[in-house]
């Protein structure tokens, strides 16, 4: 159809304006794609088949999956196992504590994929840690927040397999490899800038390297490690579509938690599958209301305008990618990350593939820019639980986190800008 820019304006207006209001982000996407529907003479029954068709996707199903995996292995003391095993690895260098919850959070990655998760988890035990050890509070919990955006980055991450789905049909498996070297990066400019601060304010190292610790700590954590391995190399190796990768994950996880470490008794399976279906049904909610609302974009050619407007402002790749980093720190300010990912990717796929930009690439350009509005106000919900472990109020913490912001913006330039950074192993062992 011919452009109409009235129901453009109507579909985009209203969704802001609802944001704006407080309304729920779900809640916002079925409002606005109602009104607009109605305004251009769309039957509400291709409303609802829309939503429908968005929800009934195979590939879908492995997002609840991968989440009750993230929630049992979480549950079932990895932890404990991953801390134990970063302070063998990086105890010794100046500032250990920071290293350590840096390098935690890397491996727990491997196992939960949320920012949130992480900060949770890893942040309740390395925060008083930290502040016993002798560290700023504020510095502590920052530490925490900005590591826990590397758990989005690294296999298997449940955004990833949403921004598949929205990018159409992109291979599950090379943008969860994409997002590796991505998360060490993060890592690495984190790890870098603690260590300067702790020299300059003197906080304390650990105890030398012993080689024979970390390998004892290494063994004790490797059980719960094994999942990153089943989902990857099964995936990569063709054992495994995502979904199946993500079933097997389930299950190992429950068996490492139940005979392994012996943490998750029978009766804590309810409340663990009860926070996995809390968290499903939050995603899923946003994901059937936004497939309406990219069915709109796409019906009302959103996305060739935003092409053509973009490129009429200027045709250096450098700079459109410059304009999209800093619209989806805009985004992430304001709205949820799972919702962006639906809404903007279809928006702002046929630009990236327009400059030759490899969508794994994409990917992880998207995630690491979409992981710093997590923790950034208004609306950063790690930045909430940031909070609430430190007894810190959000503004404090903001104020503290600007020179974490900086670093994490470097690592997203870096990424942005050098595309074997993304490609180079999904090159390699996808081709």
């Amino acid at each position: 159809m011919a452009v109409n820019p009235n129901a453009i304006f109507l579909l985009l207006g209203t969704f802001f304006f609802l944001i704006i209001v407080g309304v729920q982000i779900g809640i916002s996407v079925l409002i606005s794609s109602f009104i607009t529907c109605a305004y251009i003479g769309i039957p509400l029954q291709t409303m609802a088949m829309q939503v429908i068709k968005g929800l009934n996707v195979y590939t879908l199903m492995a997002v609840p999956l991968f989440i009750l995996a993230g929630e049992v292995m979480t549950r079932g003391g990895i932890t404990n196992r991953l801390v134990d095993l970063s302070k063998a690895l990086v105890g010794w260098i100046r500032g250990s504590l920071a290293q350590v919850n840096i390098v935690a959070c890397l491996f727990f990655g491997a196992i939960s994929g949320s920012s949130a998760a992480a900060t949770a988890s890893i942040g309740s035990m390395m925060i008083p840690m930290m502040e016993k050890d002798g560290f700023d509070t504020d510095f502590a919990t920052c530490v925490s927040m900005s590591s826990s955006v590397e758990a989005m980055l690294i296999p298997p991450s449940h955004n990833m397999i949403i921004f598949a789905l929205a990018a159409g049909g992109v291979s599950v498996g090379r943008v969860f490899i994409a997002g590796i070297v991505p998360g060490f990066i993060l890592a690495g400019v984190l790890a870098v800038y603690c260590y300067f601060v702790s020299v300059k304010r003197k906080y304390p190292k650990g105890e030398k390297f012993n080689l024979k610790l970390a390998l004892k700590c290494g063994y004790k954590a490797l059980p719960g490690m094994c999942t990153v391995l089943i989902v990857v190399v099964g995936v990569l190796g063709g054992l495994f579509t995502a979904t199946e990768a993500a079933a097997v994950a389930a299950v190992y996880a429950f068996i490492v938690g139940i005979f392994f470490y012996k943490e998750i008794k029978v009766r804590d399976i309810p409340d663990i599958v009860r926070k996995a279906l809390k968290t499903t049904c939050m995603i899923m909610f946003l994901i059937g209301a936004s497939s309406c609302f990219s069915w709109l974009v796409s019906y009302l050619s959103i996305a060739s305008v935003f092409t053509s407007w973009l490129t009429s402002v200027t045709s250096s790749p450098v700079a459109i990618l410059m304009i999209i980093n800093i619209f989806l720190i805009i985004c992430g300010m304001v709205m949820d990350m799972s919702a962006i990912i639906l809404i903007v990717t279809p928006i702002l796929l046929p630009v990236i593939q327009q400059i030759g930009m490899d969508p794994a690439h994409f990917c992880a350009m998207l995630i690491l820019n979409l992981g710093i509005g997590v923790i950034t106000p208004p609306v950063g919900n790690t930045l909430f639980i940031g909070s609430a472990l430190s007894g810190r109020s959000v503004i404090q913490l903001s104020k503290a986190m600007l020179p974490f912001y900086l670093m994490m913006f470097v690592a997203l330039m870096v990424v942005t800008y050098v595309p074997a950074i993304s490609t180079f192993l999904p090159n390699l062992l996808m081709g």
